[in-house]
């Protein structure tokens, strides 16, 4: 089994692949002092279990197992973390492993057993799961696309607008643009301090409003800070905006 160390302290980092080795049969593909490098090493080098610190300086452990859960081949995660307090937040996103600091290497090797023993059907109907605990989960720092690259990390503070298109949304960021799988309905309730419903296929970033215009056949548009286009906004929003925008 590839195995991912993460923990952004190095000592810990070298303590963990000191145990495994002494556990024997595991294979260490790689470490990553972060969330966001967590995200992007697991998918990139396919490893099978992510051994996963919690409290890390920027993406935390709980939002990166969030990401990880997401992939198509998602690998077990075995939070390894001095707090005890994030246990009920680390089942939400599936994970199957929970260990204090210090870590004893018997309790180790015993999740990494049960983590071995999970099939991928298994792991997949974990990760499926996900989205029915979401509601209580405080929203993400970044949104993951799939893309011919890998996972994609947007930050939310980059993102304009999103606007959905059938069956997908597009995230229309300051560098371009990502599809994913998420609904309007479900990024509005999980955004909602951050981002408004301008059109039943559109919500904007209050941070990116810049003002309204009415065109002269009566369409309202909204402009966004640094984009050239215009979203329009319909007649049922117009108002709401309105007022938003006067107590911005």
């Amino acid at each position: 089994m590839k195995i991912l160390i993460v923990d952004d302290e190095q000592l810990a980092r070298d303590r963990t692949r000191r145990m495994l080795e002494k556990v024997g049969g595991y294979e260490v593909a790689g470490e990553a002092a972060n969330g966001m490098e967590a995200v992007t090493k697991a998918d990139e080098l396919g490893v099978d279990v992510v051994l996963m610190d919690i409290r890390m300086p920027g993406m935390d452990g709980l939002e990166a197992a969030g990401h990880i859960s997401k992939m198509e081949q998602a690998p077990a995660v075995i939070f390894c973390t001095a707090y005890g307090e994030y246990a009920l937040n680390a089942f939400e996103v599936q994970a199957v492993g929970y260990l204090l600091k210090p870590v004893r290497q018997e309790a180790l090797a015993d999740a990494l057993e049960k983590a071995r023993s999970l099939n991928k059907v298994q792991l997949a109907s974990l990760s499926s799961e996900l989205s029915d605990s979401e509601d209580n989960k405080p929203s993400r720092s970044h949104i993951s696309a799939k893309t011919r690259r890998g996972i994609e990390l947007v930050p939310i503070d980059n993102i304009c607008y999103f606007m959905a298109d059938h069956k997908y949304v597009t995230v229309r960021h300051g560098s371009g643009e990502v599809l994913i799988d998420d609904t309007l309905k479900e990024l509005e309730t999980e955004f909602d301090n951050r981002f408004v419903r301008i059109h039943r296929n559109a919500l904007v970033a209050i941070r990116y409003i810049e003002g309204l215009e009415r065109e002269e056949q009566g369409v309202f548009q909204v402009r966004l800070k640094g984009l050239e286009e215009r979203l329009t906004v319909s007649r049922r929003h117009v108002a709401g905006l309105r007022k938003l925008m006067q107590s911005l």
